[in-house]
């Protein structure tokens, strides 16, 4: 695998990893900072579905869940050709620091460059607004909703 064809991002979160795993893993706590709808079964083989801009379903399956720790799910977009559902992976660890949890993310299995740096915008985007929500703020309005995306 190219290292060029993987996102990495590291985010730190005011929040203890316990609260941040929350706000991947509940649905209404994952609403608070991305999406419109959200449908999560956080356990091995489990659904992973989240309207992310009100106009896109990001699907997949959870592959591994170690509560406060880690989490890695497949993930793609309903109705792509170019990154179907499922057909990356989406790893997350939480790291517990002095004054809340470093988010480390890694995004595997994007077919190009253009989708590695689309993803690693909007990874960028909505780390920012969960940072944001974890620090008891509130994000305000999605500026990315509506998004379809570039394909």
């Amino acid at each position: 695998m190219q290292e060029a064809l993987i996102v990495r991002r590291e985010t730190h979160v005011p929040a203890p990893p316990a609260a941040v795993f929350a706000l991947l893993t509940d649905p209404e706590r994952i609403l608070r900072w991305m999406g419109t709808e959200a449908h999560v079964e956080p356990e091995p083989g489990g659904l992973y579905l989240v309207n992310v801009t009100g106009a896109r379903f990001a699907r997949g399956s959870f592959r591994e869940v170690v509560p406060v720790h880690r989490l890695a799910y497949s993930f793609g977009w309903d109705g792509s050709e170019v990154v179907p559902p499922g057909s990356s992976l989406v790893e997350i660890d939480l790291i517990e620091q002095p004054g809340g949890t470093l988010l480390r993310l890694t995004h595997t299995g994007l077919p190009n460059a253009e989708q590695c740096a689309g993803h690693a915008e909007g990874w960028a985007h909505y780390l920012g607004r969960l940072a944001e929500v974890a620090a008891g703020h509130d994000p305000g309005p999605d500026p990315f909703h509506g998004r379809t995306g570039p394909e």
